[in-house]
C-alpha cells in the first residue's frame, strides 16, 4: 500500500475527527430528539467535556502535523538551497576556466619565446588583457549577486533621478553605440526619481542596454519608456533586433544561461547580467517580465515603486 504523504495524512486525520465530533453531535441532540428520550439534565456536562476534549486533541495532532510540514518544507528549502550553491559554484568554476586558461596559455608562450617578434608579443598581452577585464566582470558581477542574496538590508537608500541616471549612461555608451551603428531613444519622463541603490538601478539599465546591443544587432534601434501606473513606474525596454526563440524566454535570467554560448563569451558576456536585473527589481519591490514583441525584438517590462512623495 502507498504510504501517504504528511500533507494527505493530516487532511484525513483532521478530517475523521470531524466526522466523529459531528456524529456525537447529531446522535446527542438531533437523533435523540427523534429515536430517544430527552436526556437528563446531568447529560450536558459529559457531553461538554467530551466536546473540549475532542477539540484538543484535534489541536494536538494540528499541532503536530504543523510541525512535521514545517521540519519538511526547511529541509527542502535547505536542499535547494544546496544544489542552487552547488550548481553556482560549477558555474562559477566553469566561467573562470576559460579566461585563466587563456591568460596562461598567452603568458606561457611571452615567457618560453624571449625572442617573439614586438606585433606577436603586443597581441599577446592585448588578449591577455581582454581576458583579465572579463575575469574583472565576472567577478564583480558575482560580488553584486552576492549582496544581493545574502545581505539585501545592506544596500543604500537614496534618491535618485533615473531619468539623468540613464542619460548619463547612454552619454557613456555613445561610441559603442556608435560602432554598432545602433540607436538608444531615451523617451523617459522628466525628473523620474526613485529611493533606493543608486548601483543597483544603474546595473538594471546597463544590463539592459548592454543585452539589446550584444544580441539585437546593427543598426538596431533601443528604445525606453515609462509611465506611471498607481504606486509603480512601469518601464518598458525594446529594442527591434531578430527576438530570440520561445523557449529561451523563461530561462533567460537564469544564471549563467546563456542563448548563444560563444557568441556572448567573445562578447565579453558573464551570463549574469539579466539575473542582476531580475534580482536587482526585486529587491526594490517590483517585478519584471519579458517577451518577443510581435515585430520583432525583445522587450522588457518592469515595475519599480514611486517614491510616496510622488505619489
Amino acid at each position: 500500500m502507498k504510504k501517504l504523504s504528511t500533507g494527505r495524512s493530516m487532511f484525513w486525520s483532521v478530517l475523521a475527527i470531524f466526522i466523529v465530533y459531528a456524529a456525537v453531535f447529531l446522535i446527542f441532540e438531533d437523533f435523540e430528539r427523534h429515536v430517544v428520550e430527552h436526556l437528563p439534565a446531568e447529560f450536558d456536562w459529559p457531553l461538554l467535556w467530551f466536546t473540549l476534549f475532542m477539540l484538543a486533541v484535534l489541536g494536538l495532532i494540528l499541532l503536530r502535523y504543523s510541525h512535521r510540514m514545517d521540519e519538511r518544507i526547511d529541509r527542502q528549502q535547505a536542499e535547494e538551497q544546496n544544489r542552487m550553491r552547488r550548481r553556482l559554484t560549477q558555474n562559477v568554476a566553469h566561467e573562470l576556466k576559460t579566461p585563466v586558461a587563456s591568460i596562461r596559455g598567452y603568458m606561457e608562450t611571452l615567457l618560453e619565446n624571449p625572442d617573439l617578434d614586438e606585433a606577436t608579443r603586443n597581441q599577446f598581452i592585448a588578449r591577455s588583457h581582454r581576458q583579465t577585464e572579463r575575469l574583472a566582470s565576472l567577478l564583480s558581477d558575482i560580488a553584486t549577486l552576492s549582496r544581493m542574496d545574502f545581505a539585501p538590508a545592506n544596500h543604500p537608500h537614496e534618491v535618485v533621478d533615473l531619468t539623468q541616471l540613464v542619460c548619463d549612461m547612454v552619454l557613456e555608451l555613445s561610441l559603442q553605440l556608435e560602432e554598432h551603428r545602433q540607436t538608444f531613444q531615451n523617451l523617459l519622463p522628466d525628473d523620474i526619481t526613485i529611493e533606493g541603490d543608486p548601483s543597483l538601478f544603474y546595473s538594471i539599465f546597463r544590463n539592459l542596454t548592454d543585452n539589446a546591443m550584444a544580441y539585437a544587432g546593427d543598426k538596431a534601434v533601443i528604445t525606453l519608456t515609462a509611465s506611471m501606473e498607481g504606486p509603480y513606474w512601469h518601464f518598458t525596454f525594446y529594442d527591434n533586433g531578430p527576438g530570440v526563440d520561445q523557449k529561451h524566454l523563461k530561462r533567460l535570467f537564469e544564471r549563467f544561461y546563456r542563448v548563444e554560448s560563444g557568441r556572448s563569451r567573445a562578447q565579453g558576456g558573464t551570463g549574469l547580467g539579466l539575473a542582476i536585473v531580475k534580482n536587482a527589481v526585486a529587491l526594490h519591490g517590483g517585478t519584471i517580465h519579458v517577451m518577443n514583441r510581435p515585430g520583432g525584438g525583445l522587450q522588457f517590462d518592469f515595475t519599480l515603486p514611486v517614491m510616496k512623495n510622488n505619489g
